[in-house]
């Protein structure tokens, strides 16, 4: 029997692989049925960068976006009916792998427009127009983790739709969401919902707080010691914390009734610093009951280098006092935080737009108008 490949292995230790980008290019050219079968894949979050590139670069979408410039002249209008048959054909190329699964993995994940970010109605009005219009089991609906967006996301679980909580940096905000996800499933239970048949993951972003942290030592000067370890520390913290919420009374009866635990997924997994080791994100953060989801060139670099071990709950005293030493250094982590939830938002407007603007190019260069 051959050796399973370091993605692969991932799955023994309970963690499932994703990757982070779609494109009709991807989908018709077979590379995701052959990640999926060669990589371990089980699972798509898509981007709106992604998106981008896609649809100005290359003529995969020429034919559908004449035929919808014939009814469409909205940009965001003509990007979710592109997008929506990438999205839609994910979910039925990996909806065995959600069947077998009984509903644990083989999910495509379709964003909210970040626009929306700050408005609670606004965000559960597409989330659900979303939700309606890909209309598949297999689908998940990303919601940024604001403050406004909490009330979202307990809403949507409320009604039983899956979503994926997107762009969590700080270990408070996760614990709310977290929290919103068992008042919706309560909600769903009081009005005769079944738990058993809605999902979501916490979206934990990794990288990006060794970035800003980093950045900010540099500012200081010294303590060359603390840098690149904060992202890891804090995402072995929110499993600790995960692991204390979806235990107890009040989660077993949610438990008993088919309920699943809200996974927590490492996102922004590819290394921005070089001078660090390019799979540390995946290597550093292996455990059950989580999800990786990687950009293309992470994932062949595991698979060229990876070590497997389990490494998500070694190190918890030391991360505790890696926050307790930043702060004594003058890193306010809360800060630190904040300014990323704030970017984080921002950073996907601005994706948003870009793509929105490249379908306005493309309509232009297609039509002239």
């Amino acid at each position: 029997m051959p050796e399973k490949s370091p993605l692969h292995q991932l799955a023994d230790h309970g963690q499932s692989v994703w990757i982070d980008f779609l494109s009709r290019q991807l989908l018709h050219s077979g590379e995701l049925e052959r990640m999926m079968r060669e990589d371990a894949v089980v699972g798509v979050t898509s981007n709106p960068t992604i998106f981008q590139k896609a649809i100005s670069q290359g003529t995969a979408y020429d034919d559908q976006l004449r035929e919808c410039l014939e009814t469409l002249d909205d940009a965001k209008e003509i990007y979710l009916h592109l997008t929506h048959d990438d999205v839609a054909e994910a979910c039925d190329l990996l909806r065995p792998v959600w069947d077998e699964g009984h509903g644990k993995d083989g999910y495509v994940s379709w964003e909210v427009d970040p626009n929306l970010a700050y408005d609670y109605e606004a965000t559960l009005a597409e989330a659900k127009r979303l939700h309606e219009l890909g209309d598949r089991p297999n689908l998940y609906v990303k919601i940024p983790a604001t403050k406004p967006g909490l009330g979202a996301i307990e809403d949507m679980i409320a009604l039983g739709k899956n979503i994926n909580v997107t762009l969590i940096f700080s270990l408070e905000r996760h614990k709310e969401v977290m929290e919103a996800y068992i008042r919706g499933l309560e909600r769903l239970v009081e009005s005769g919902g079944h738990p058993s048949r809605v999902a979501s993951v916490a979206s934990y972003f990794v990288s990006r707080v060794d970035t800003e942290a980093d950045k900010r030592l540099d500012a200081i000067g010294g303590h060359d010691e603390l840098k690149g370890k904060l992202g890891v520390a804090n995402s072995r913290l929110a499993y600790q914390n995960y692991k204390e919420v979806f235990a107890g009374p009040r989660w077993e009866a949610l438990a008993a009734k088919g309920a699943t635990t809200q996974r927590c997924l490492w996102a922004s997994t590819s290394v921005k610093n070089p001078a660090y080791r390019d799979v540390m994100y995946v290597e550093e953060l292996i455990g059950p009951e989580t999800v990786n989801t990687m950009p293309q060139e992470t994932i062949e670099a595991f698979q060229d280098h990876g070590r497997v071990a389990d490494t998500l709950e070694t190190g918890i005293d030391e991360a505790h006092r890696l926050l307790e030493d930043l702060a004594a250094a003058g890193i306010d982590y809360d800060d630190v935080v904040r300014v990323l939830e704030e970017e984080g938002v921002q950073k996907f407007v601005d994706s948003f737009e870009e793509l929105l603007d490249g379908v306005r190019s493309k309509k232009h260069e297609l039509v002239g108008a």
